[in-house]
């Protein structure tokens, strides 16, 4: 196969606004090292993470709700998941779906053609669970918003699907981070778990990966979007943010809260958690600063966890969950390469329901 030696590919020039991102069509297209594949994209969703980078909304010096631009004051030392500097130019986007084109010395020929949806997660090969050693697809190495992207072989996970490129490349960032949330939660049949934000694309995840280990769940969501959640059959829907939150629940007992939201409403969740439940979170699109009633933690035995890096088997798991159908895509909208900071404000402006995804 003869493959170009530039390519079209959306650049990330530095830490800022929207404009930012800049379109090159004659970018060197790269070559697999060792132990790596080309893979020809197909489509590359998008994800938070994307825009906070971007932004530089993970420097502790943000403490406002994810916006999508510039801020006023962001640390150079922490501006990035892992509190890292980050160097540009950088080719971002990390839920890639495409084809192997070439591999590497130490890969297997035989891989070239298959179809591969990404494992996000950079991990050190011989130290696999070890979180200190972990790099994210699309932010410490170019990714997935271009023609062409390199990656180690073990993050290309080969996918037998009918399913569409826009349609495989929306679960590997919200997916694997919803069943890494209710992993740590150790969330099972006997649990009632609250959904904020369900109309987005982990909360959408969270809802179905939820519902497929048995639970009941308890969605959230504007009246807008609350047919469109429907379609992911939650046990409940309730509003966005109910004035009074125990109220709207009755007589629902809620043992889990899995949040990527946080924000002002954030007290009434915790709130509402049983005796002994649980609170598991990865994100903070309305704000990361919260206020906590410590009585509340202590005195009702409650436990909260952090998600950012997953267990490793996360990934297989969703590849087998992909492949039974066990869960489904939710494309809201799909945009060419070039369009992509249309899509990136869609994305921002969250009023659609489920993955926006690009395609080059």
């Amino acid at each position: 196969m003869t493959l170009p030696d530039t390519m079209r590919a959306m650049v990330t020039m530095g830490h800022g606004e929207i404009d930012q991102m800049v379109l090159h069509t004659d970018w060197l297209r790269p070559e697999p090292a060792p132990d790596q594949v080309l893979v020809r994209v197909g489509a590359c969703g998008l994800n938070n993470t994307d825009v906070n980078t971007r932004s530089g909304w993970y420097s502790k010096a943000v403490t406002e709700a994810t916006t999508g631009g510039a801020y006023n004051t962001v640390n150079d030392e922490d501006p990035t998941w892992g509190a890292a500097p980050i160097s540009f130019p950088r080719i971002q986007g990390a839920d890639v779906c495409g084809e192997i084109v070439a591999v590497g010395v130490d890969v297997d020929p035989a891989r070239i053609g298959e179809r591969i949806i990404t494992d996000n997660w950079l991990r050190d090969p011989d130290d696999l669970e070890n979180l200190n050693k972990t790099g994210y697809f699309g932010s410490e190495c170019d990714g997935g918003f271009a023609e062409y992207t390199v990656m180690p072989s073990r993050n290309a996970r080969a996918v037998n699907s009918p399913l569409s490129d826009a349609e495989l490349a929306t679960f590997s960032c919200s997916y694997s981070t919803a069943e890494g949330m209710l992993t740590r939660a150790n969330v099972t049949a006997q649990d009632t778990v609250l959904v904020p934000g369900a109309s987005g694309g982990v909360g959408g995840a969270l809802v179905q990966l939820a519902k497929r280990r048995g639970a009941r769940v308890v969605a959230m969501a504007s009246e807008a979007k609350q047919a469109d959640v429907a379609k992911l059959n939650p046990d409940l829907i309730l509003p966005r943010a109910p004035d009074d939150l125990r109220a709207a629940l009755g007589d629902v007992q809620i043992t889990v809260v899995a949040d990527v939201v946080g924000g002002s409403y954030w007290p009434q969740l915790i709130d509402v958690i049983e005796r002994g439940g649980r609170y598991t979170c990865s994100g903070a699109i309305a704000g990361p600063m919260v206020d906590l009633d410590l009585r509340t933690l202590y005195l009702r035995d409650l436990t909260f966890t952090g998600s950012t890096v997953i267990p490793a088997q996360v990934m297989t798991n969703m590849i087998a969950y992909i492949e039974e159908g066990a869960i489904a895509p939710v494309l809201a909208a799909t945009y060419a390469l070039e369009d992509i900071h249309a899509a990136q404000t869609a994305f921002i402006e969250k009023t659609h329901t489920g993955n926006i995804v690009v395609t080059p």
